[in-house]
Parts: structure tokens; sequence; C-alpha cells
């Protein structure tokens, strides 16, 4: 039987990584490519970081967002995690027959206060539309270039004995969209969608050996700390006594039998730093408002290679794979 593209090739889980590294990276592969960041580095006058994503989230507005500042501040946080200071972003729009001018023009002022917010410029875009019942009302993708300020971070630099920091409460983006989807509640619980470049600024300002950044969205957090490790000798020990999980997320990830580890977060970042520098990076990222839940959520072990293993509350120990399958389809 051919096989077909299903919603897991978009859970940003063990499918899509079949995907990207199956099809995409032999077909188009190159030194700038292949690395698989956020973004890619390229040689200029400067060094560039460019990156690119598409946006199809439902519904188009959520609390705490919608799919403009999403599609900006997600290309942004791209960007920024690689170390470049964001400057310029593309903007194309795929608009549905139908869709109400109020609500794109909702959708561009939103985008407008978050490039205003996040310092960076749309200095370029498309605009296309497509018959009604092809496009489900708007899609959007942005492009994003900047200058390289702080080379050198990747997962390759993990070393044993390393600590990992979460800048804030897990899960907030996917149950947040998951719950306006649903109607089934309505509460105090928003998406976390924010720019993250002031964040990383105020990490790799301290001089702390910083190994890696990485925004954990399709996926969530266990789907991100698994690639850090994936094929290494090294594997990553978490503590779910330290995993900062707002009590909504959880009691609503609960009810659905979903878990906050796999759901994808738009405002929050992961770092791997070397252990004598974790408090100096906890204190700079608590003092900036994207990070005053961040935490010190595990270690860096040479005990389970290729593994990321979470230590109970209960006293157990837990495997935690990348996602398997669709956990929340259109999410970003």
């Amino acid at each position: 039987m051919e096989e077909i593209i299903t919603l897991d090739y978009g859970s940003g889980g063990k499918k899509t990584a079949r995907l990207i590294e199956g099809l995409l990276v032999p077909a188009f592969s190159n030194p700038a490519l292949d690395a698989l960041g956020d973004g890619a580095i390229l040689d200029g006058c400067e060094k560039l970081v460019f990156s690119t994503d598409s946006f199809v989230i439902d519904p188009l507005f959520f609390p705490g967002g919608d799919i403009g500042k999403l599609a900006v501040c997600g290309t942004v946080n791209d960007l920024a995690v690689c170390g470049a200071e964001a400057k310029y972003l593309s903007c194309a729009l795929i608009l549905e027959e139908g869709l109400a001018l109020e609500k794109l023009r909702r959708v561009t002022e939103s985008m407008r206060l978050a490039a205003e917010a996040a310092g960076v410029q749309i200095v370029t875009g498309d605009t296309k539309v497509v018959e009604k019942g092809r496009g489900d009302g708007l899609y959007i993708n942005t492009a994003g270039i900047g200058f390289l300020r702080y080379p050198g971070l990747s997962p390759k630099n993990i070393r044993e004995g390393d600590a990992v920091l979460v800048s804030g409460t897990v899960g907030d983006h996917g149950t947040a969209v998951m719950l306006a989807r649903s109607g089934m509640m309505q509460g105090a619980l928003s998406s976390d969608c924010a720019a993250l470049n002031g964040l990383c600024r105020a990490i790799l300002t301290t001089g702390a050996n910083v190994r890696v950044l990485r925004d954990p969205t399709r996926g969530g957090v266990a789907t991100t700390l698994n690639e850090f490790v994936e094929g290494t000798g090294l594997g990553i020990v978490i503590e779910e006594e330290k995993l900062p999980v707002r009590p909504e997320v959880r009691a609503a990830c609960g009810m659905l039998g979903l878990d906050p580890l796999y759901c994808a977060n738009e405002g929050k970042l992961l770092a791997v730093v070397d252990a004598s520098d974790a408090d100096r990076v906890l204190e700079a990222m608590r003092a900036a408002p994207e990070g005053h839940d961040a935490a010190r959520i595990g270690r860096v072990t040479a005990d389970t290679p290729g593994r990321l293993v979470m230590q109970t509350a209960f006293g157990g120990k837990r495997i935690l794979q990348k996602l398997t399958g669709a956990q929340l389809p259109r999410i970003c």
C-alpha cells in the first residue's frame, strides 16, 4: 500500500523526524541544512541566521494570542535560540475565499504589535487566495533573518554533568489551544505565546557556558530533550517534582489523557548549561518577564545513553520517548 501523509507527520515527533531526516534532508543536503538547527547559519559579510516556519493553527484566535502573534513570535524564537539577533521577517498569507476582512485586520494588527515588541521589521511578503473550502480561513508563512551574535550553540556541546533548565511552566500553549478548540472549558489559562529574544540575550550575556538553547514547540519538552541526546553516549534525567506545570494544565491534560511534557510551548525555552553556571543563568532568566518561573529540572548523565528518563514523584523511573502519533494536530 502506498504510504501517505497523515496528521502525525506534523506532530513534531517520530514521524516528523522520519520525514525530515529520511526525505527532505537527503533531497536538499548541504552543510547549513544538515545541522538541523532551528535556523540555518549562513556565511556573508556577517554570519546570518535564516529560518522559516508555516502556521496552520486551529482556531485562528485563542486565549493569549492568535495566528498572527504566533507567526511572528515563532520565527523570532527560532532565530533567538540559535544565538541570533532577529532583524527582518517576511510574511506570506494564504487566504481562503470568504474570510472576514475584520479577522484579517485583527491578525495583521497583532503581527504589527508583536513585531514592534520584538524589535523586528516585516519587510517583504506575498498574498494568495484559494477557493472556499480549500484553505480553512488563513495560513501564514514567515521567514526570518538575523545576525549571529552568540555562535557555537549546539546539542553537540552537551557534556556529562550539565544542568538542564526550563524558562517556565510547560504545556501552556498546547493546553490553551486544546481547550479553545473543544469549547469544553473556560478559565484563566492562556497560551504562553511570546518572543524570547530578550530572554535569550539575558542568558547569553551572563558569560555562562551555555551549550544549547531550544524552544520546545511541537512535541513539547520531552521530544526536544530526546533530540538533544538521541544517538549519543549521553542521556538526560529530569525530576518530575521540579517540573513547573500549572494546576490548570495538569487537570486538563489528566482529563483528556495527555501529558504536559508532550504539549507544545510557544513562549518557553530549554537551556543546557555547565552545572557550575546554572544558578547564574537561572537568576538571569528569572529577572526577565518571560523567565520568572524558570527552574532547574534535570542533568545530563552517561548512565542512560541516548535516553530521556524521568525520576517520578513516587521514586520510580520512567523512560520518555519522542512523541508518537498526533497528540494535538494543528497546534501552531
